[in-house]
């Protein structure tokens, strides 16, 4: 038998096998409402559509791996607009999606061995991803003692670090992390000799304060982000990361040989995404819309036990009332009802089996159907 690489080795990403059983079920004729995925259900900006359309009369050849010179300039200016940051052009890297992002951070800034940190529950791909490249994850259980994020205490509970991941706002439990608590978290990193990655793809999607971003508290952080989310351009395939001066030169290298560069079709139309904040602001409002009916509405079908959802479009929610797998829960809750959630196994390899992930990024009628299925469903 020919050999297989165990970097292939790793747990599926459960989201994706939910989306599979539901298309399954929608192929066979059967109605589901799709509460499991987290991405938007509208369409990119109508501006980013246009430019995109534009874009097709050009040359769509290879472009700079680091990405094109407009596009990178237009991130910058995003963040002198939305944060007060004056950060030079040539720092940003854009990146297949954020995904791309998190393999050239991870591969230019640890080795094989290196022991990097991250929450649960958490965004299983850090875990995954880390794994494959041989590098080990070491998971932090929180909960809401420290509002499902790292403290520089828990931090020292688990040994040498040579590395942090964090989100704020977080996947799945919405939670974020304060200025004055990330700058002590920064502060922490710094001193301990620890890389601070910091995944902000939910940043403009928030229900009170603003996210905070670690760019504010040092140059050394690695900071992420997408145009999948706020800008709803999920399939376009486009992140971008801001980096240290340091490592710019070994993700330009890795970035060459790993992808040449992130598609030039998306880069081009991107730049528009910036001009387009009253059209993706009004998707924010309608997730707080759909979060607001579903903390109304869930704990009339018993689902009371909720992480705070400061950020993001997700309900964590504790089941543990109900059962001791997510995942067959899950499975039984589509079948007899066609709602489609996502079992907290992705994001809690132990815990998780007593909770679920509940999206609220679709159509409000949707999301309301789907809380009046809950409600009358005895699962």
């Amino acid at each position: 038998m020919m050999k297989q690489a165990r970097r292939g080795a790793i747990p599926p990403f459960f989201v994706m096998e939910v989306m599979r059983a539901a298309a399954e079920r929608e192929r066979a004729g059967g109605e589901v409402l799709h509460l499991e995925v987290g991405q938007p259900a509208t369409s990119a900006p109508a501006g980013v559509v246009a430019a995109a359309r534009a874009a097709l009369d050009e040359q769509l050849g290879y472009v700079d791996a680091l990405g094109t010179p407009a596009l990178r300039a237009a991130i910058a200016r995003h963040y002198r607009d939305a944060y007060r940051l004056d950060l030079p052009a040539h720092r940003v890297v854009v990146t297949t999606g954020s995904s791309g992002g998190f393999v050239l951070a991870f591969l230019a800034a640890f080795d094989a061995g290196d022991r990097v940190a991250m929450v649960t529950p958490g965004y299983p791909c850090y875990r995954n991803i880390l794994t494959a490249l041989g590098v080990v994850p070491v998971e932090i259980p929180v909960g809401p003692e420290t509002g499902f994020q790292p403290t520089p205490a828990l931090l020292d509970a688990v040994g040498p670090l040579d590395g942090l991941v964090v989100a704020s706002p977080a996947n799945p439990t919405g939670s974020m992390i304060g200025r004055d608590a990330l700058r002590d978290l920064a502060r922490a990193c710094a001193d301990r000799g620890i890389r601070l990655i910091s995944d902000e793809i939910y940043h403009g999607i928030t229900y009170g304060e603003p996210a905070v971003t670690a760019l504010e508290m040092s140059d050394d952080v690695i900071v992420l982000n997408s145009f999948s989310k706020y800008f709803s351009m999920t399939g376009w395939r486009l992140g971008w990361l801001v980096v240290p001066e340091s490592l710019l030169r070994s993700i330009e290298c890795l970035a060459q040989n790993l992808f040449i560069s992130a598609p030039s079709l998306s880069q081009l139309a991107a730049c528009a995404a910036f001009e387009c904040r009253a059209e993706l602001d009004g998707h924010v409002a309608r997730y707080a819309r759909n979060r607001a009916l579903l903390l109304e509405e869930l704990p009339k079908a018993g689902l009371d036990r909720l992480a705070p959802a400061e950020g993001a479009f997700y309900l964590y929610a504790d089941v543990s009332d109900r059962t001791d797998d997510s995942e067959a829960w899950c499975r039984r809750l589509l079948a007899e009802t066609g709602v489609a959630i996502t079992p907290g196994i992705d994001f809690d390899p132990e815990r998780g089996r007593r909770f679920v992930r509940i999206s609220f990024s679709g159509a409000t009628d949707s999301i309301a159907e789907a809380a009046r299925r809950l409600r009358a469903w005895r699962g």
